[in-house]
């Protein structure tokens, strides 16, 4: 079994590139070690070399999570290697643009399994390890998306809400044990989201009177959240006041602001 002495053992999902990368930097900054996890072993093991380098323990185990079965495979693989994980990130998760009656099925299914299905069971499958010990952190990464619909990016907008309901109930479910759940919930990020998605193109991207974030910056004040134990962070002030008033506006004003930063679904 690894000794990890005295130094925490973080997990990261989507490690590869932009935020998750980033979250891993911010996590071996701060003393711990980790395993990155996610489809492309290139990249992993690029990241991982710099962190070693920076005195970290980086393990890389590549996974696809969009797989069926894969999260719990991956809990598994953690366990027979004696990895206790002290720290889960589920920060894997892909974002897709159009009409939904237009949209590819199958990219559908795949989007909801990674950003739902795997971010689940994950949890589920490391948790109760973390509670049983008195001591964890977890963050689930949703999207300032999660707070309103998104015609012309419905399904995106609709799992990132799943991840919002499901940080802030788990949250408040544990209380008490010493455990803590935090959940992410960046805007727009030069993280390579925007290209991976289709998203490139919208005014959410476009427009310079919308504000962009850094990678760095969004993991910076994420590890510092869930840190502190808040149970969710919209990070940016603009952001805020958009996410926020999301849940409080009426719907003739949302949808009319949703079409403005998503462009049009018809």
């Amino acid at each position: 079994m690894q000794d990890n002495g005295a130094r925490n053992l973080a997990l990261v999902t989507g490690a590869s590139s932009g935020i998750g990368a980033e979250l891993a930097r911010e996590l071996v900054r701060h003393g711990h070690d980790v395993v990155l996890t996610a489809r492309r072993a290139p990249e992993l093991e690029a990241l991982a070399a710099e962190l070693r380098a920076a005195g970290a323990v980086a393990t890389v185990v590549p996974k696809d999570l969009g797989v069926p079965g894969a999260a719990r495979e991956l809990a598994l693989e953690l366990d027979a290697r004696g990895l206790q994980v002290d720290v889960l990130i589920n920060n894997a998760g892909f974002g897709d643009v159009g009409a939904f009656v237009r949209e590819d099925p199958d990219r559908i299914d795949a989007m909801l399994q990674l950003n739902v299905v795997a971010l689940t069971a994950l949890t589920r499958a490391l948790l109760p390890g973390m509670v049983a010990r008195g001591h964890g952190r977890v963050m689930l990464v949703s999207s300032t998306a999660g707070f309103l619909p998104g015609p012309n990016m419905a399904a995106y907008c609709a799992s990132k809400a799943y991840v919002l309901s499901l940080g802030e109930a788990l949250a408040r479910e544990l209380r008490g044990t010493g455990v803590t759940l935090t959940t992410l919930c960046p805007g727009a990020t030069h993280s390579g989201f925007a290209t991976a998605s289709g998203a490139e193109s919208l005014p959410l991207f476009t427009s310079s009177l919308v504000p962009k974030m850094s990678s760095a910056s969004v993991a910076r004040a994420g590890y510092d959240a869930m840190t502190r134990g808040t149970p969710v962070l919209v990070t940016g002030i603009m952001n805020k006041l958009v996410a926020y008033s999301g849940r409080v506006l009426p719907r003739a004003i949302v949808f009319p602001v949703a079409r403005l930063l998503l462009g049009d679904h018809r």
